[in-house]
């Protein structure tokens, strides 16, 4: 086994570039919600308008998703980043200088559609420069997207207080200019070597070199699921099996909770917590705090102690206790509801888990994949409008409330059947012979 050489050994550049750009992927989502009021009293926004803006980075995660690897395919990994970068600072700028709700709710989708291509490219950069260190760094870029989900919500309404939420928007596509810097001057570089020179013609070293742990083995089984070729004969036999359709089922249940909730939840508490917008942004903040440890521990968890459904239950618990929290009491701990429905979180590295260990084979992981996170997402991208259709159309959040805890509940089984200790391949052959 050879010996993963230092991290900034000869490729500080790529480290740093990915840093960046794992911080400017969710900072985009976090920073919108938490100064509406202050937009609001510049022009209207209304609620459908808030929910398109909800809805917006599922639908453009599951579309640039699927079309990031074709264009990848032709213009190479470095190119096609430097373009996602630009988009979004393009984005950001943008929605900084909005005048109405519709250029509002066009710079956000220029936005996701940078952050939906970063996405899609980050786990494979980090599979090019960083082979043989593959669960530090998936584990360090992992913390700084937690990271830059809790702190935008933090300073987002002080800012906006002090210097106006024009500046409290635009402020984040500073880090996503930053992060082009790094990758411009790759690409430069890599244009001035000779081709035996170059940093992507050297053989990675073996991406299983250097794995002490559980958590590395994931970070390596979800590098494959990034990089490998999709089969489509895979994909075709997905729709017929239950076990692929629970798995979506869960990752649509963990991003409902969680667009909701960056969509919505300020707003809410303002209007149902009795808070201020900046205590309303510092609990988002909160929300968002919760995933930090949920994406540390749950991958061991599951793969040393196979504890899927007793997450899995933890997680929906957690989620109903705290919306009927804000249901029924929400002055009298809102901070206690927030948090406990942030546990909410454990369901996304359980559902990324789940896609490697629920297949034999990169290929037919890589499918899996693609099935899970298309139709999750679009299960995901119908509640935060549908949220501000309700809330509209009955004048309180009672309804809402009640239909969010309805989607934790009718999500149960399929977390039971994700829960089974078996692989695609598994149920195929169960139900129709050999895979």
């Amino acid at each position: 086994m050879n010996a993963p050489r230092p991290l900034w050994q000869g490729r500080a550049l790529a480290l740093i570039g990915i840093v960046l750009v794992a911080f400017s992927l969710r900072s985009a989502v976090a920073s919108l919600s938490p100064v509406l009021d202050h937009i609001t009293r510049d022009f209207a926004v209304s609620s459908v308008v808030v929910g398109l803006i909800g809805a917006a980075p599922p639908v453009c995660f599951a579309v640039f998703g699927l079309a990031t690897p074709l264009i990848e395919r032709r213009f190479g990994l470095e190119r096609v980043a430097i373009g996602a970068l630009t988009v979004m600072s393009l984005g950001l700028l943008l929605r900084g200088l909005a005048n109405d709700s519709l250029t509002l709710l066009a710079a956000t989708v220029v936005v996701f559609a940078g952050v939906g291509a970063g996405n899609v490219l980050l786990p494979p950069l980090v599979k090019k420069y960083f082979a043989d260190r593959l669960g530090v760094m998936m584990t360090l870029y992992s913390t700084m997207m937690a990271i830059s989900t809790f702190v935008p919500p933090l300073v987002a309404v002080p800012i906006a207080d002090s210097l106006g939420w024009r500046l409290s928007l635009g402020l984040w596509g500073v880090f996503a200019v930053l992060a082009l810097l790094p990758w411009i001057t790759l690409l430069l570089r890599e244009r001035s070597l000779a081709p035996t020179a170059s940093a992507s013609d050297t053989p990675p070293p073996d991406p299983t070199d250097g794995i002490d742990d559980v958590t590395d083995a994931v970070a390596v089984a979800t590098g494959s699921i990034a990089t490998a070729p999709a089969d489509r004969r895979v994909f075709g036999r997905l729709w017929r099996m239950p076990l692929p359709w629970a798995l979506a089922a869960v990752f649509g249940t963990s991003s409902t909770m969680a667009y909701v909730a960056f969509a919505w939840l300020p707003a809410l508490l303002i209007d149902v917590g009795d808070v201020t917008p900046a205590t309303a942004g510092f609990l988002l903040s909160l929300f968002a705090l919760a995933g930090l440890p949920c994406g540390m521990v749950v991958p061991i968890l599951i793969v040393r102690f196979q504890a899927t459904r007793p997450l899995f239950l933890v997680a929906v618990a957690a989620g109903i206790v705290g919306l009927l929290g804000l249901l029924l009491a929400p002055t009298a701990a809102p901070a206690l509801w927030v948090v406990v429905y942030g546990l909410t979180a454990i369901l996304f590295p359980l559902s990324l888990v789940l896609l490697s260990i629920r297949a034999r084979t990169p290929e037919s992981a890589v499918a899996l994949s693609g099935f899970v996170q298309s139709i999750g997402y679009a299960i995901a991208a119908v509640f935060p409008l549908l949220v501000g259709l309700l809330h509209d159309t009955t004048g309180g959040w009672q309804v809402p409330l009640v239909v969010i805890i309805g989607v934790l509940v009718v999500s149960i089984p399929a977390g039971l059947v994700a829960g089974r200790r078996r692989t695609i391949e598994d149920e195929w052959e169960a139900r129709h012979g050999r895979w």
